[in-house]
């Protein structure tokens, strides 16, 4: 599962090409590309304006949305990421353990 909030499709498209150049790893990551994104998985329930996008609260609500689809879809691993005021970003991987 990948929940990726951005405001503008145009900037989620430039970061999953990002995510899969070698010469944007060798520049900026020491070489590690991250790779090529299973579209499939990428914002299955929609984005934020679907899922609401309370300004300020952006990133309990992402935690809380992927931890919740993580229990719902009996998922391992999700990766939250979102941008905010203009270059500032944080991102995070969850990891559902079993009871």
């Amino acid at each position: 599962m990948l929940h990726f909030v951005q405001a503008f499709a145009g900037q989620i498209l430039s970061n999953l090409v990002a995510m899969n150049s070698q010469s944007f790893a060798d520049e900026k990551l020491d070489g590690k590309k991250v790779g090529e994104v299973d579209m499939s998985k990428l914002n299955t329930k929609g984005g934020s304006l679907a899922l609401g996008h309370p300004f300020g609260a952006t990133g309990s609500r992402l935690v809380t949305t992927a931890s919740r689809r993580l229990q719902l879809e009996e998922e391992r691993f999700a990766l939250v990421a979102a941008c905010a005021d203009g270059g500032t970003g944080h991102a995070c991987i969850l990891e559902r353990y079993d009871n």
